[in-house]
Protein backbone atom coordinates (compact mmCIF):
# COMPACT_ATOMS: atom_id res chain seq x y z
CA UNK A 1 0.00 0.00 0.00
CA UNK A 2 1.36 3.35 -1.10
CA UNK A 3 2.17 5.83 1.61
CA UNK A 4 0.20 9.08 1.68
CA UNK A 5 2.23 12.12 0.77
CA UNK A 6 2.47 14.82 3.40
CA UNK A 7 1.98 18.46 2.26
CA UNK A 8 4.69 20.83 3.47
CA UNK A 9 6.21 24.16 2.40
CA UNK A 10 9.82 24.81 2.66
CA UNK A 11 10.89 27.90 4.58
CA UNK A 12 12.53 29.42 1.48
CA UNK A 13 9.36 29.23 -0.54
CA UNK A 14 7.32 30.74 2.32
CA UNK A 15 9.64 33.73 2.45
CA UNK A 16 9.38 34.34 -1.31
CA UNK A 17 5.57 34.05 -1.20
CA UNK A 18 5.29 36.56 1.68
CA UNK A 19 7.58 39.03 -0.06
CA UNK A 20 5.52 38.85 -3.26
CA UNK A 21 2.24 39.53 -1.46
CA UNK A 22 3.70 42.47 0.52
CA UNK A 23 5.23 44.03 -2.59
CA UNK A 24 1.93 43.79 -4.43
CA UNK A 25 0.04 45.50 -1.62
CA UNK A 26 2.59 48.30 -1.42
CA UNK A 27 2.45 48.77 -5.18
CA UNK A 28 -1.34 49.06 -5.10
CA UNK A 29 -1.20 51.56 -2.19
CA UNK A 30 1.33 53.88 -3.85
CA UNK A 31 -0.46 53.65 -7.21
CA UNK A 32 -3.71 54.73 -5.54
CA UNK A 33 -2.02 57.75 -3.94
CA UNK A 34 -0.50 58.71 -7.29
CA UNK A 35 -3.88 58.52 -9.02
CA UNK A 36 -5.53 60.70 -6.35
CA UNK A 37 -2.81 63.32 -6.61
CA UNK A 38 -3.05 63.39 -10.40
CA UNK A 39 -6.85 63.90 -10.39
CA UNK A 40 -7.71 67.66 -10.01
CA UNK A 41 -10.43 68.66 -7.60
CA UNK A 42 -13.09 71.01 -8.99
CA UNK A 43 -12.45 74.28 -7.21
CA UNK A 44 -15.14 76.54 -5.89
CA UNK A 45 -13.78 79.34 -8.01
CA UNK A 46 -14.51 82.84 -6.95
CA UNK A 47 -16.23 84.48 -9.88
CA UNK A 48 -16.68 88.12 -10.62
CA UNK A 49 -19.14 88.59 -13.43
CA UNK A 50 -20.54 91.74 -14.86
CA UNK A 51 -23.37 90.45 -16.93
CA UNK A 52 -24.03 93.34 -19.27
CA UNK A 53 -24.21 95.27 -16.06
CA UNK A 54 -26.33 98.39 -16.00
CA UNK A 55 -24.77 100.16 -13.08
CA UNK A 56 -24.17 103.17 -15.34
CA UNK A 57 -20.50 103.33 -14.53
CA UNK A 58 -18.77 103.13 -17.89
CA UNK A 59 -21.86 102.36 -19.81
CA UNK A 60 -21.99 102.10 -23.52
CA UNK A 61 -25.66 102.73 -23.96
CA UNK A 62 -28.37 104.24 -21.83
CA UNK A 63 -31.99 103.48 -22.47
CA UNK A 64 -34.78 105.49 -20.93
CA UNK A 65 -38.33 104.32 -20.93
CA UNK A 66 -40.49 107.17 -19.78
CA UNK A 67 -44.11 106.90 -18.85
CA UNK A 68 -46.75 109.38 -17.75
CA UNK A 69 -46.37 111.62 -20.75
CA UNK A 70 -42.66 111.00 -21.45
CA UNK A 71 -42.91 108.24 -24.00
CA UNK A 72 -39.47 108.44 -25.58
CA UNK A 73 -36.48 106.15 -26.10
CA UNK A 74 -32.91 107.38 -26.07
CA UNK A 75 -29.62 105.70 -26.90
CA UNK A 76 -26.32 107.08 -25.74
CA UNK A 77 -22.92 105.93 -26.98
CA UNK A 78 -20.16 106.55 -24.49
CA UNK A 79 -16.39 106.77 -24.88
CA UNK A 80 -14.89 103.85 -26.77
CA UNK A 81 -12.48 102.89 -24.05
CA UNK A 82 -15.21 102.12 -21.54
CA UNK A 83 -16.30 98.65 -20.55
CA UNK A 84 -19.48 97.64 -22.39
CA UNK A 85 -22.22 98.04 -19.85
CA UNK A 86 -25.91 98.61 -20.47
CA UNK A 87 -27.57 101.13 -18.25
CA UNK A 88 -31.30 101.42 -18.02
CA UNK A 89 -33.32 104.14 -16.44
CA UNK A 90 -36.47 102.37 -15.42
CA UNK A 91 -39.60 104.17 -14.31
CA UNK A 92 -41.40 101.55 -12.26
CA UNK A 93 -45.12 101.68 -11.76
CA UNK A 94 -46.41 102.68 -8.37
CA UNK A 95 -49.90 102.24 -7.10
CA UNK A 96 -50.99 105.67 -8.25
CA UNK A 97 -49.75 105.06 -11.78
CA UNK A 98 -47.28 107.92 -11.59
CA UNK A 99 -43.75 107.59 -12.88
CA UNK A 100 -40.70 107.13 -10.70
CA UNK A 101 -37.38 106.78 -12.51
CA UNK A 102 -34.36 104.95 -11.15
CA UNK A 103 -30.90 103.99 -12.24
CA UNK A 104 -30.80 100.22 -12.60
CA UNK A 105 -27.58 98.66 -11.38
CA UNK A 106 -27.48 95.07 -12.54
CA UNK A 107 -24.32 93.63 -11.04
CA UNK A 108 -23.56 89.96 -10.59
CA UNK A 109 -20.86 89.45 -7.97
CA UNK A 110 -20.02 86.17 -6.27
CA UNK A 111 -17.95 86.00 -3.09
CA UNK A 112 -16.30 89.34 -3.77
CA UNK A 113 -14.03 91.10 -1.31
CA UNK A 114 -16.18 94.22 -1.26
CA UNK A 115 -19.09 92.64 0.55
CA UNK A 116 -21.97 93.28 -1.85
CA UNK A 117 -24.47 90.69 -0.74
CA UNK A 118 -28.06 89.60 -0.46
CA UNK A 119 -30.46 91.76 1.51
CA UNK A 120 -31.47 91.39 5.11
CA UNK A 121 -34.84 91.67 6.83
CA UNK A 122 -34.63 94.47 9.36
CA UNK A 123 -37.68 96.54 10.19
CA UNK A 124 -38.43 98.30 6.96
CA UNK A 125 -40.32 100.91 5.03
CA UNK A 126 -40.51 101.39 1.31
CA UNK A 127 -41.08 97.86 0.05
CA UNK A 128 -41.37 98.47 -3.67
CA UNK A 129 -42.60 101.97 -4.01
CA UNK A 130 -44.67 101.85 -0.86
CA UNK A 131 -44.04 100.23 2.48
CA UNK A 132 -45.59 96.83 3.08
CA UNK A 133 -44.22 96.30 6.56
CA UNK A 134 -44.37 98.45 9.65
CA UNK A 135 -41.22 100.41 10.38
CA UNK A 136 -41.69 100.04 14.11
CA UNK A 137 -38.43 99.23 15.87
CA UNK A 138 -40.26 96.77 18.11
CA UNK A 139 -41.66 94.69 15.26
CA UNK A 140 -41.24 91.02 16.16
CA UNK A 141 -40.58 90.18 12.54
CA UNK A 142 -37.46 92.31 12.47
CA UNK A 143 -34.25 90.46 11.75
CA UNK A 144 -31.13 90.48 13.88
CA UNK A 145 -29.24 93.75 14.06
CA UNK A 146 -26.29 94.51 11.88
CA UNK A 147 -22.87 93.64 13.24
CA UNK A 148 -21.27 97.07 13.18
CA UNK A 149 -17.76 95.59 13.36
CA UNK A 150 -18.18 93.90 9.98
CA UNK A 151 -17.79 96.84 7.65
CA UNK A 152 -17.77 94.89 4.43
CA UNK A 153 -19.73 91.64 4.97
CA UNK A 154 -16.88 89.78 3.28
CA UNK A 155 -17.71 86.49 1.61
CA UNK A 156 -21.44 86.94 1.24
CA UNK A 157 -22.90 86.27 -2.18
CA UNK A 158 -24.95 88.51 -4.36
CA UNK A 159 -25.99 86.62 -7.44
CA UNK A 160 -29.20 88.47 -8.33
CA UNK A 161 -29.33 91.63 -10.40
CA UNK A 162 -29.39 94.70 -8.24
CA UNK A 163 -31.19 98.01 -8.67
CA UNK A 164 -29.68 99.95 -5.79
CA UNK A 165 -32.08 102.87 -6.13
CA UNK A 166 -35.16 100.70 -5.63
CA UNK A 167 -35.56 99.44 -2.10
CA UNK A 168 -36.71 100.22 1.43
CA UNK A 169 -35.48 101.81 4.64
CA UNK A 170 -34.58 99.45 7.49
CA UNK A 171 -34.00 100.46 11.10
CA UNK A 172 -30.40 99.71 12.06
CA UNK A 173 -29.01 100.38 15.55
CA UNK A 174 -25.43 100.40 14.22
CA UNK A 175 -26.07 103.74 12.55
CA UNK A 176 -25.17 106.61 12.36
CA UNK A 177 -21.62 106.31 11.05
CA UNK A 178 -20.57 109.48 12.92
CA UNK A 179 -22.07 112.01 15.34
CA UNK A 180 -22.15 115.78 15.61
CA UNK A 181 -19.66 115.41 18.45
CA UNK A 182 -17.18 113.44 16.33
CA UNK A 183 -17.37 115.69 13.27
CA UNK A 184 -16.55 119.41 13.37
CA UNK A 185 -17.45 119.97 9.71
CA UNK A 186 -21.24 120.22 10.01
CA UNK A 187 -22.42 123.81 9.83
CA UNK A 188 -25.15 125.14 12.06
CA UNK A 189 -27.97 124.71 9.57
CA UNK A 190 -27.53 120.92 9.47
CA UNK A 191 -26.57 120.29 13.12
CA UNK A 192 -30.02 119.30 14.29
CA UNK A 193 -28.93 117.55 17.49
CA UNK A 194 -26.77 120.49 18.54
CA UNK A 195 -29.71 122.77 17.85
CA UNK A 196 -31.93 120.84 20.22
CA UNK A 197 -33.72 118.20 18.18
CA UNK A 198 -34.87 115.69 20.80
CA UNK A 199 -35.54 112.53 18.73
CA UNK A 200 -32.76 110.35 17.32
CA UNK A 201 -34.44 107.67 15.24
CA UNK A 202 -34.07 109.65 12.02
CA UNK A 203 -30.35 108.86 11.68
CA UNK A 204 -30.70 105.14 12.41
CA UNK A 205 -32.29 104.12 9.12
CA UNK A 206 -30.27 102.32 6.44
CA UNK A 207 -31.22 102.07 2.78
CA UNK A 208 -31.75 98.48 1.67
CA UNK A 209 -32.08 97.71 -2.06
CA UNK A 210 -34.55 94.92 -2.75
CA UNK A 211 -32.13 92.58 -4.55
CA UNK A 212 -28.84 93.02 -2.72
CA UNK A 213 -26.96 94.92 -0.03
CA UNK A 214 -24.86 97.95 -0.77
CA UNK A 215 -21.58 97.81 1.17
CA UNK A 216 -21.41 99.74 4.39
CA UNK A 217 -19.35 102.89 3.96
CA UNK A 218 -15.72 102.18 4.77
CA UNK A 219 -13.78 105.41 5.27
CA UNK A 220 -10.36 103.79 4.88
CA UNK A 221 -11.28 102.14 1.58
CA UNK A 222 -12.88 105.32 0.32
CA UNK A 223 -9.76 107.30 1.14
CA UNK A 224 -7.68 104.69 -0.65
CA UNK A 225 -9.90 105.15 -3.70
CA UNK A 226 -9.28 108.90 -3.40
CA UNK A 227 -5.53 108.68 -2.76
CA UNK A 228 -3.79 111.42 -4.74
CA UNK A 229 -7.07 112.63 -6.24
CA UNK A 230 -9.58 115.49 -6.13
CA UNK A 231 -13.21 114.79 -5.25
CA UNK A 232 -15.20 117.92 -6.15
CA UNK A 233 -18.85 118.71 -5.40
CA UNK A 234 -20.34 121.48 -7.55
CA UNK A 235 -23.83 122.82 -7.01
CA UNK A 236 -26.27 124.41 -4.60
CA UNK A 237 -26.63 124.12 -0.83
CA UNK A 238 -28.08 120.61 -1.13
CA UNK A 239 -24.78 119.55 -2.67
CA UNK A 240 -23.02 121.31 0.21
CA UNK A 241 -25.18 119.12 2.45
CA UNK A 242 -23.77 116.03 0.74
CA UNK A 243 -20.22 117.39 0.73
CA UNK A 244 -20.28 118.01 4.51
CA UNK A 245 -21.59 114.48 4.97
CA UNK A 246 -18.66 113.11 2.96
CA UNK A 247 -16.16 115.06 5.09
CA UNK A 248 -17.67 113.60 8.25
CA UNK A 249 -17.71 110.06 6.87
CA UNK A 250 -14.06 110.27 5.84
CA UNK A 251 -12.87 111.88 9.05
CA UNK A 252 -13.73 108.66 10.87
CA UNK A 253 -10.57 107.13 9.41
CA UNK A 254 -8.27 109.96 10.53
CA UNK A 255 -6.91 109.71 14.07
CA UNK A 256 -5.05 113.02 14.14
CA UNK A 257 -7.49 115.90 13.43
CA UNK A 258 -4.58 118.10 12.37
CA UNK A 259 -4.12 115.85 9.34
CA UNK A 260 -7.34 117.25 7.84
CA UNK A 261 -7.63 120.97 7.19
CA UNK A 262 -9.17 123.57 4.88
CA UNK A 263 -6.45 124.72 2.54
CA UNK A 264 -7.34 128.43 2.92
CA UNK A 265 -8.07 128.26 6.64
CA UNK A 266 -11.80 128.83 6.12
CA UNK A 267 -14.44 127.73 8.58
CA UNK A 268 -17.56 126.18 7.04
CA UNK A 269 -20.48 128.59 7.09
CA UNK A 270 -23.41 129.37 4.84
CA UNK A 271 -21.82 132.65 3.80
CA UNK A 272 -18.67 131.33 2.10
CA UNK A 273 -19.22 129.04 -0.86
CA UNK A 274 -15.85 127.58 -1.85
CA UNK A 275 -13.88 125.08 0.23
CA UNK A 276 -11.07 122.58 -0.25
CA UNK A 277 -10.25 120.15 2.56
CA UNK A 278 -6.97 118.28 2.36
CA UNK A 279 -6.51 114.80 3.81
CA UNK A 280 -2.75 114.89 4.27
CA UNK A 281 -2.10 111.17 4.76
CA UNK A 282 -3.86 110.32 1.50
CA UNK A 283 -2.74 113.38 -0.50
CA UNK A 284 -6.31 113.99 -1.62
CA UNK A 285 -8.77 116.88 -1.41
CA UNK A 286 -12.54 116.94 -0.96
CA UNK A 287 -13.86 120.22 -2.35
CA UNK A 288 -17.09 122.16 -2.73
CA UNK A 289 -17.84 125.05 -5.09
CA UNK A 290 -21.15 126.83 -5.00
CA UNK A 291 -23.25 127.48 -8.07
CA UNK A 292 -27.01 127.66 -7.84
CA UNK A 293 -27.79 127.03 -11.50
CA UNK A 294 -24.52 125.74 -13.09
CA UNK A 295 -24.87 128.71 -15.48
CA UNK A 296 -23.88 132.34 -15.05
CA UNK A 297 -25.86 134.64 -12.78
CA UNK A 298 -25.56 138.05 -14.39
CA UNK A 299 -27.22 141.46 -14.77
CA UNK A 300 -28.73 143.20 -17.76
CA UNK A 301 -30.61 146.37 -18.56
CA UNK A 302 -34.36 145.97 -18.92
CA UNK A 303 -36.00 149.30 -19.70
CA UNK A 304 -34.46 151.89 -17.43
CA UNK A 305 -33.25 149.43 -14.80
CA UNK A 306 -30.36 147.01 -14.49
CA UNK A 307 -31.81 143.77 -13.15
CA UNK A 308 -30.48 140.32 -12.17
CA UNK A 309 -30.63 137.77 -15.00
CA UNK A 310 -29.59 134.18 -15.59
CA UNK A 311 -27.41 133.56 -18.64
CA UNK A 312 -28.70 130.12 -19.60
CA UNK A 313 -26.32 130.08 -22.59
CA UNK A 314 -23.18 130.75 -20.52
CA UNK A 315 -21.55 128.42 -17.99
CA UNK A 316 -20.88 129.58 -14.41
CA UNK A 317 -17.73 131.66 -13.94
CA UNK A 318 -16.19 129.23 -11.46
CA UNK A 319 -15.32 126.51 -13.96
CA UNK A 320 -11.56 126.95 -13.55
CA UNK A 321 -11.91 125.32 -10.12
CA UNK A 322 -13.75 122.32 -11.56
CA UNK A 323 -11.12 121.45 -14.15
CA UNK A 324 -8.59 118.79 -13.26
CA UNK A 325 -10.84 117.03 -10.75
CA UNK A 326 -10.77 113.24 -10.72
CA UNK A 327 -14.37 112.89 -9.54
CA UNK A 328 -17.02 115.57 -10.16
CA UNK A 329 -20.44 115.50 -8.50
CA UNK A 330 -22.80 118.08 -10.01
CA UNK A 331 -26.33 119.08 -9.07
CA UNK A 332 -28.85 121.78 -9.71
CA UNK A 333 -32.61 121.87 -9.08
CA UNK A 334 -33.26 123.53 -5.74
CA UNK A 335 -33.17 127.09 -7.11
CA UNK A 336 -35.19 126.40 -10.24
CA UNK A 337 -38.46 127.56 -8.73
CA UNK A 338 -40.82 130.26 -9.91
CA UNK A 339 -40.08 132.28 -6.78
CA UNK A 340 -36.30 132.23 -7.13
CA UNK A 341 -36.40 132.83 -10.89
CA UNK A 342 -38.94 135.68 -10.77
CA UNK A 343 -41.48 133.37 -12.41
CA UNK A 344 -39.41 133.62 -15.59
CA UNK A 345 -40.34 137.26 -16.19
CA UNK A 346 -37.41 139.31 -17.54
CA UNK A 347 -34.99 136.88 -15.93
CA UNK A 348 -33.60 134.37 -18.45
CA UNK A 349 -31.02 135.76 -20.85
CA UNK A 350 -29.43 134.40 -24.03
CA UNK A 351 -26.84 136.61 -25.69
CA UNK A 352 -28.06 140.18 -25.37
CA UNK A 353 -31.68 139.12 -25.29
CA UNK A 354 -33.58 138.99 -22.01
CA UNK A 355 -36.71 136.90 -22.47
CA UNK A 356 -39.86 138.75 -21.38
CA UNK A 357 -41.15 135.38 -20.20
CA UNK A 358 -39.76 131.86 -20.43
CA UNK A 359 -41.06 128.70 -18.82
CA UNK A 360 -38.79 127.30 -16.11
CA UNK A 361 -38.65 123.83 -17.74
CA UNK A 362 -37.51 125.28 -21.05
CA UNK A 363 -34.87 127.41 -19.30
CA UNK A 364 -33.70 124.46 -17.20
CA UNK A 365 -33.20 122.31 -20.31
CA UNK A 366 -31.22 125.04 -22.10
CA UNK A 367 -29.06 125.59 -19.02
CA UNK A 368 -28.28 121.87 -18.75
CA UNK A 369 -27.38 121.77 -22.45
CA UNK A 370 -24.93 124.61 -21.76
CA UNK A 371 -23.46 122.61 -18.85
CA UNK A 372 -23.30 119.43 -20.95
CA UNK A 373 -21.48 121.25 -23.75
CA UNK A 374 -18.91 122.53 -21.27
CA UNK A 375 -18.36 119.03 -19.84
CA UNK A 376 -17.96 117.49 -23.31
CA UNK A 377 -15.46 120.18 -24.29
CA UNK A 378 -13.36 120.50 -21.13
CA UNK A 379 -13.54 117.18 -19.23
CA UNK A 380 -11.24 114.31 -20.14
CA UNK A 381 -13.24 111.09 -19.55
CA UNK A 382 -9.98 109.12 -19.27
CA UNK A 383 -9.12 111.10 -16.13
CA UNK A 384 -12.38 112.38 -14.66
CA UNK A 385 -15.54 110.54 -13.64
CA UNK A 386 -18.64 112.71 -13.77
CA UNK A 387 -21.77 112.27 -11.63
CA UNK A 388 -24.99 114.24 -11.79
CA UNK A 389 -27.10 113.87 -8.65
CA UNK A 390 -30.85 113.87 -9.18
CA UNK A 391 -33.10 116.31 -7.35
CA UNK A 392 -33.71 115.91 -3.62
CA UNK A 393 -37.36 116.27 -2.54
CA UNK A 394 -38.72 118.86 -0.14
CA UNK A 395 -41.48 117.96 2.33
CA UNK A 396 -43.34 121.17 3.12
CA UNK A 397 -46.85 120.54 4.39
CA UNK A 398 -49.50 123.24 4.61
CA UNK A 399 -47.61 125.78 2.51
CA UNK A 400 -44.24 126.58 0.96
CA UNK A 401 -41.01 127.55 2.70
CA UNK A 402 -42.08 131.19 2.85
CA UNK A 403 -45.78 130.65 3.53
CA UNK A 404 -46.01 128.51 6.64
CA UNK A 405 -44.91 125.15 5.24
CA UNK A 406 -43.85 122.74 7.98
CA UNK A 407 -42.45 119.26 8.69
CA UNK A 408 -41.58 119.47 12.39
CA UNK A 409 -44.09 116.82 13.45
CA UNK A 410 -42.42 114.10 11.34
CA UNK A 411 -40.25 111.70 13.34
CA UNK A 412 -40.57 108.58 11.15
CA UNK A 413 -40.21 107.94 7.40
CA UNK A 414 -43.29 108.03 5.23
CA UNK A 415 -44.92 104.65 4.91
CA UNK A 416 -46.18 105.31 1.40
CA UNK A 417 -45.13 107.62 -1.44
CA UNK A 418 -47.73 106.60 -3.99
CA UNK A 419 -49.21 109.57 -5.79
CA UNK A 420 -45.94 111.51 -5.88
CA UNK A 421 -44.86 112.51 -9.38
CA UNK A 422 -41.32 111.92 -10.56
CA UNK A 423 -39.77 115.40 -11.01
CA UNK A 424 -39.76 116.72 -14.55
CA UNK A 425 -36.29 118.17 -13.95
CA UNK A 426 -34.95 114.63 -13.52
CA UNK A 427 -36.51 113.59 -16.82
CA UNK A 428 -34.88 116.58 -18.52
CA UNK A 429 -31.51 115.77 -16.93
CA UNK A 430 -31.73 112.18 -18.16
CA UNK A 431 -32.57 113.33 -21.68
CA UNK A 432 -29.67 115.78 -21.80
CA UNK A 433 -27.20 113.27 -20.37
CA UNK A 434 -28.13 110.77 -23.10
CA UNK A 435 -26.99 113.23 -25.75
CA UNK A 436 -23.55 113.76 -24.22
CA UNK A 437 -20.37 112.15 -25.50
CA UNK A 438 -18.84 112.17 -22.01
CA UNK A 439 -20.04 109.32 -19.75
CA UNK A 440 -22.11 110.83 -16.93
CA UNK A 441 -23.57 108.77 -14.09
CA UNK A 442 -26.96 109.81 -12.76
CA UNK A 443 -26.80 109.37 -8.99
CA UNK A 444 -30.49 108.82 -8.46
CA UNK A 445 -31.45 109.64 -4.87
CA UNK A 446 -34.93 111.05 -5.48
CA UNK A 447 -37.12 108.04 -4.76
CA UNK A 448 -35.27 106.86 -1.65
CA UNK A 449 -35.22 110.40 -0.21
CA UNK A 450 -38.93 110.89 -0.86
CA UNK A 451 -39.76 108.64 2.12
CA UNK A 452 -37.66 110.69 4.53
CA UNK A 453 -39.91 113.53 5.65
CA UNK A 454 -38.35 112.98 9.09
CA UNK A 455 -34.83 113.88 7.91
CA UNK A 456 -35.15 117.67 7.58
CA UNK A 457 -33.97 120.28 10.11
CA UNK A 458 -37.45 121.86 10.30
CA UNK A 459 -37.11 124.29 13.27
CA UNK A 460 -33.75 122.79 14.30
CA UNK A 461 -31.71 124.52 11.61
CA UNK A 462 -30.50 127.11 14.10
CA UNK A 463 -29.80 127.28 17.81
CA UNK A 464 -32.78 128.05 20.06
CA UNK A 465 -31.11 131.14 21.53
CA UNK A 466 -31.20 132.75 18.08
CA UNK A 467 -34.94 133.14 18.28
CA UNK A 468 -36.01 130.65 15.63
CA UNK A 469 -39.64 130.92 14.68
CA UNK A 470 -41.85 127.88 14.29
CA UNK A 471 -43.42 129.62 11.29
CA UNK A 472 -40.14 129.33 9.34
CA UNK A 473 -39.05 125.73 8.90
CA UNK A 474 -36.39 124.11 6.71
CA UNK A 475 -37.98 121.12 4.98
CA UNK A 476 -35.55 121.14 2.03
CA UNK A 477 -32.10 120.57 3.54
CA UNK A 478 -31.17 117.55 5.64
CA UNK A 479 -29.90 116.94 9.15
CA UNK A 480 -26.41 115.51 9.55
CA UNK A 481 -25.90 112.74 10.30
CA UNK A 482 -28.78 111.72 8.08
CA UNK A 483 -30.01 111.05 4.58
CA UNK A 484 -27.04 112.56 2.64
CA UNK A 485 -24.89 109.87 4.26
CA UNK A 486 -26.89 107.35 2.23
CA UNK A 487 -26.29 109.34 -0.95
CA UNK A 488 -22.57 109.04 -0.25
CA UNK A 489 -22.88 105.32 0.42
CA UNK A 490 -24.32 105.00 -3.08
CA UNK A 491 -21.46 107.11 -4.46
CA UNK A 492 -19.02 104.86 -2.58
CA UNK A 493 -20.69 101.80 -4.08
CA UNK A 494 -20.35 103.19 -7.62
CA UNK A 495 -16.66 103.97 -7.07
CA UNK A 496 -16.05 100.49 -5.64
CA UNK A 497 -17.76 98.99 -8.65
CA UNK A 498 -15.44 100.89 -10.96
CA UNK A 499 -12.47 99.63 -8.95
CA UNK A 500 -13.72 96.05 -9.29
CA UNK A 501 -14.34 96.60 -12.99
CA UNK A 502 -10.82 97.98 -13.50
CA UNK A 503 -9.21 95.09 -11.62
CA UNK A 504 -10.87 92.57 -13.92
Amino acid sequence: MEKQRSFSIKPTRLLVFSFTISSSLLLVFFFSIWVLNRTPLIPQATQLQFNESSLSLGFKSLQVQAFAGFNKNFTYHAARNTTPVDTHFRIPDISSGNSVASVIGKVQIKENEYGVSDGGNQSEVGKGTSATKSYSKNDDNSSKRIDASSDERIGEKMTSKCDISNGRWVFDESYPLYTNGSCPFVDEGFSCQVNGRPDKDYFKWRWQPHDCNIPRFNAVKMLELLRGKRLVFVGDSINRNQWESMLCLLKGAIKDPKRVYETHGRRITKEKGNYSFKFVDYKCTVEYYVTHFLVHESKARVGQKRVPTLRIDSIDRGTSRWKGADILVFNTAHWWSHYKTKAGVNYYQEGDKVHPHLDVSVAFRRALITWASWVDKHINPHKTRVFFRSSAPSHFRGGQWNSGGHCKEATQPLNNISGINYPEKNIIAEEVIKQMKTPVILLNITNLSEYRIDGHPSVYGRKPDKGSSSSVQDCSHWCLPGIPDTWNELLYFYLLYKEIQSST
